[in-house]
């Protein structure tokens, strides 16, 4: 084990988009554990469009990183050492941990998963937090019901392409929109959706969308916000749900954006909209955890990863994602 712990700290603040200059790799010591600590060797990280909002200095749901100090991910990793009776060397953990080779911990938010069941990245996606996220949103949030047309934006992504697929396990129709011909073509032919556009190249989204979802739409999963959501909203049907999981269209401007136009349609149609963090059900997530495996054993549901090799990669994944470059979730390599 080599005794330097290479790591990513946030070097700066980004104004507007997120630049390589925001980040810096630096190395650091591999730490000391104590009584009740674990040190784990980092695996597999993941870069999620949610990181974005924390390099701002701002109060939000979890606190922003900060200036100087390591960044934090969703990480599997191997304990080397223990000093932690819950956990022994060799043993196999996910949880949240740092943009590092090498992460001290106590343990205390980090669950053990098992090897051989699934690839150790999947805990990271399909099986971690962006698929909990699909189907808390898809299922608590929204309530969707065999028959509804959902509609879902940057479906392509790491939680999109888990969304439109278990709606189709529901027995729902599935349309979604994506931002190239080629994630077009994977959602259609390789995920099973119903029927999906190239939003950057279709002229008006929302005659688009009018076009391909004759009915209307009953369910939105709302991953982008501004034009995409202006144009879902204007073609929901009456008593639609939208669950609202990220605004990705937003998180780079320099300046707050204005709202959707034509709000007054929320009123007239009688839609719900609802935000939600997968914190909000512990029991779901669980569900969702038996549901999934079960699932990808089955081969109805299918898992795609964009993987980027090597920590000093990470920030370029991380920008990358922003930009929509993935298909399926972005993961980093680390070891």
């Amino acid at each position: 084990m080599s005794d330097i712990n290479h790591q990513i700290i946030l070097n700066s603040r980004p104004v507007g988009w997120v630049t390589p200059e925001n980040f810096k790799l630096v190395e650091g010591t591999i730490p000391e554990i104590g009584d009740g600590e674990i040190l784990t060797r980092n695996l597999y990280m993941s870069v999620d469009p949610y990181m974005r909002g924390r390099m701002n200095d701002v109060k939000s749901y979890v606190p922003p990183f900060k200036i100087g100090k390591v960044l934090e991910a969703g990480v599997v990793g191997e304990v080397i050492k223990s000093r932690n009776p819950k956990f022994k060397e060799g043993d196999v953990v996910v949880g949240n941990l740092g943009w590092e080779n090498y992460s001290k911990s106590n343990g205390a938010e980090l669950l053990t998963v098992q090897r051989g069941v699934v690839p150790l990245s999947y805990y990271l996606g399909v099986l971690g937090m962006p698929g909990m996220t699909a189907y808390a949103g898809l299922t608590y949030v929204t309530n969707a019901q065999p028959g509804d047309v959902v509609f879902v934006s940057a479906a392509a992504g790491a939680v999109g392409s888990v969304v439109g697929q278990i709606a189709k396990i529901m027995g729902c129709e599935v349309v979604g929109c994506a931002s190239s011909d080629e994630k077009v073509d994977y959602l259609i032919n390789e995920l099973g959706f119903d029927r999906a556009f190239n939003y950057k190249t279709c002229g008006s989204i929302a005659k688009k969308i009018a076009e391909i979802c004759p009915k209307g739409i009953d369910v939105n999963f709302e991953n982008v916000g501004g034009e995409i959501m202006e144009a879902v909203l204007w073609n929901m049907r009456d008593f639609g749900r939208m669950a609202m999981c990220g605004m990705i269209a937003d998180y780079n401007n320099k300046k707050m954006a204005p709202g959707p136009r034509g709000m007054m349609i929320i009123i007239a149609r009688r839609l719900k909209l609802q935000g939600f963090l997968i914190y909000d059900n512990p029991a779901c997530n669980a569900e969702f955890i038996q549901k999934a495996t079960g699932w990808l054993a089955e081969g109805k549901l299918k898992y795609r990863e964009t993987v980027a090799e090597g920590l000093e990669n990470a920030p370029a994944a991380f920008i990358g994602m922003l930009k929509g470059e993935n298909i399926g979730k972005q993961i980093v390599k680390i070891a």
